[in-house]
């Protein structure tokens, strides 16, 4: 059965399946890494495509932006379609000084300003971590491409225009690297469903100095990004 917001047919997700915030992101990384991929749902435009990487079986997702979007299909993926492993590929804001335009962040671990993972843990504080086996095979095909990396805590806000003007420094104070929009939710969904996640980025802006990649820049940072995802999980 379909879910009220995804349309593809029991079975049409594999058990690995990449997750953009951007559904023409999903879209470029089909056709662009994937073989023989197809759509398999396009509800509300959030694309969704499975295809193959290396004869493995791999689908792509849009999430949308923002904490409540990501985990409404991040749940109706692990619930309702099968997905074991659910990775995040997308860009962050960096607020530590050492990082700059095209490293990636691995989150480790994600702070939030969202009450969302409050109600799903009975009022109490929840730390959403990362699945250290996605993890230590991601780093570990980083470090053999000689790729520029950095792994630990980011800030999952809910406010892309965030009305606390010094919450930068404040994240960078407590050692945060950068700030997203979804991967604490992510955390959590997988967490509540006993699947796996993890969260990559690339920095796209850095946040102190104003400094941004441009359209084209994005575009191959982020194909190099998800290359590593691919490799790293289908071939160890």
């Amino acid at each position: 059965m379909t879910t009220p917001h995804i349309a593809a047919q029991p079975g049409a997700f594999a058990e690995l399946c990449l997750f953009p915030g951007d559904p023409l992101r999903a879209k470029h990384i089909a056709e662009t890494h994937l073989s023989d991929a197809v759509l398999i749902s396009g509800t509300r435009n959030m694309l969704a495509f499975t295809g193959s990487y290396r004869g493995v079986p791999v689908s792509v997702m849009g999430s949308g932006m923002g904490m409540p979007s990501c985990m409404l299909y991040a749940q109706e993926l692990f619930q309702h379609y099968g997905v074991q492993q659910l990775i995040r590929v997308g860009s962050c804001g960096s607020v530590a000084p050492q990082l700059t335009l095209g490293d990636i962040v691995v989150a480790q671990g994600a702070c939030t300003d969202s009450a969302m993972n409050r109600h799903t843990f009975g009022d109490y504080d929840f730390a959403p971590i990362a699945d250290y086996n996605l993890l230590s095979r991601f780093v570990n095909q980083c470090e053999a491409n000689h790729q520029r990396i950095a792994v630990g805590n980011v800030f999952s806000t809910d406010s892309f225009y965030h009305p606390d003007k010094k919450l930068n420094q404040k994240a960078e104070a407590m050692g945060a690297l950068a700030l997203d929009m979804e991967a604490a939710a992510l955390y959590a969904a997988a967490a509540v469903h006993k699947r796996q996640a993890l969260a990559v980025m690339t920095v796209s802006d850095e946040l102190q100095t104003g400094r941004g990649l441009s359209a084209l820049e994005r575009q191959t940072a982020f194909n190099d990004m998800t290359e590593m995802v691919l490799e790293s999980t289908v071939i160890y």
